[in-house]
């Protein structure tokens, strides 16, 4: 029997779930498109794991990203952490003296300082495409280049041209401008992807100390083109950890085993046949007060098992059904 330890990273973009040994080696990874339905995307990685995982035993659970409140009620979860928490433990793992995590991911992006092994500073933009994944997607469309090419054709550029990259509107602007003057293709693409690691390293990484080891990690990282990008930014050989799209998970993962071996308690976990339950997520505005909080429900097969939106208080505990 394999000893397990499930991680589930529920964004915006994408659902990624991973289960690790003891060692934290990854046994299983999942990387599914969250298509603007989390619970569904949760059930559908849970019965694929079931699958693909045999005689493993879940041991602990942990959940992060935006949706991870959700998917910890789900899964009964032993932890709930943030992103950043998640993400630098999941690269003190892969890198142990890791100083600076670059993560850049589909709608977000963020850098996170360590010092021996302790987060002592870090950055979010959840404001600006420029700086993510999605704005790579749309010139690249706009290119007719297949985004799995993008940084391969980025490498073969001759003469990057440089590109304004503060605003994705500015950016398009001023990649047809350059395409209209004859500039080759690679050459263009070079350019945008050193126009999306300024525009990161002014906005993300403005007046943080950025030392090697440097992790990057996050969707974008598969990019070849922004790895080198940044690594002749920052003078430095940035790294890109084998599982650098499901580190948030791995990171769950890893403060589920701590959990569970600090507290000595048993895994909290539901079991896969969760994937099997009827879940609805409603909400209503609560009149009682002039903040008219919005109130949302988690409903498991007609039982509210979840509530969360008062700021007072009031609606914080789930009442015994739907109503």
């Amino acid at each position: 029997m394999i000893r397990g330890y499930l991680g589930i990273d529920v964004g915006s973009v994408s659902t990624n779930l991973v289960v690790v040994d003891e060692e934290f080696q990854v046994i299983e990874s999942l990387y599914l498109r969250t298509q603007g339905k989390p619970i569904e995307a949760i059930q559908k990685g849970l019965r694929e794991l079931a699958k693909r995982l045999g005689d493993t035993e879940i041991m602990g659970v942990g959940t992060t990203g935006s949706g991870r409140q959700l998917a910890g009620v789900m899964v009964d979860a032993d932890v709930v952490k943030n992103e950043i928490t998640a993400h630098a433990v999941a690269a003190s793992i892969a890198v142990p003296d890791v100083k600076t995590v670059l993560e850049i991911g589909g709608q977000d992006s963020k850098i996170i300082i360590l010092r021996e092994g302790v987060v002592v500073d870090f950055a979010m933009n959840t404001v600006c495409a420029a700086g993510t994944g999605s704005f790579l997607d749309q010139q690249a469309a706009r290119l007719d280049v297949p985004i799995e090419d993008f940084g391969e054709l980025a490498l073969e550029a001759t003469n990057p041209v440089r590109i304004a990259g503060r605003c994705t509107v500015f950016a398009e602007s001023d990649m047809i401008h350059k395409q209209q003057m004859g500039h080759q293709v690679p050459d263009i693409v070079a350019g945008l992807c050193e126009a999306m690691v300024r525009n990161y390293l002014n906005n993300v990484g403005k007046g943080k100390e950025i030392l090697a080891p440097v992790v990057f990690q996050g969707g974008v990282a598969a990019n070849v083109g922004i790895k080198a990008a940044f690594s002749q930014a920052l003078g430095v050989d940035v790294i890109v950890p084998p599982y650098f799209g499901v580190m948030g998970s791995i990171g769950a993962a890893v403060l589920a085993k701590e959990e569970v071996e600090h507290t000595g308690k048993k895994t909290s976990f539901a079991g896969f046949e969760i994937s099997d339950a009827t879940y609805e997520a409603t909400s209503f505005e609560c009149e009682d007060c002039p903040n008219r909080c919005e109130i949302v429900n988690i409903i498991k097969d007609g039982t509210v098992v979840a509530r969360w939106g008062s700021r007072c208080g009031k609606h914080s505990t789930a009442q015994s059904h739907a109503s």
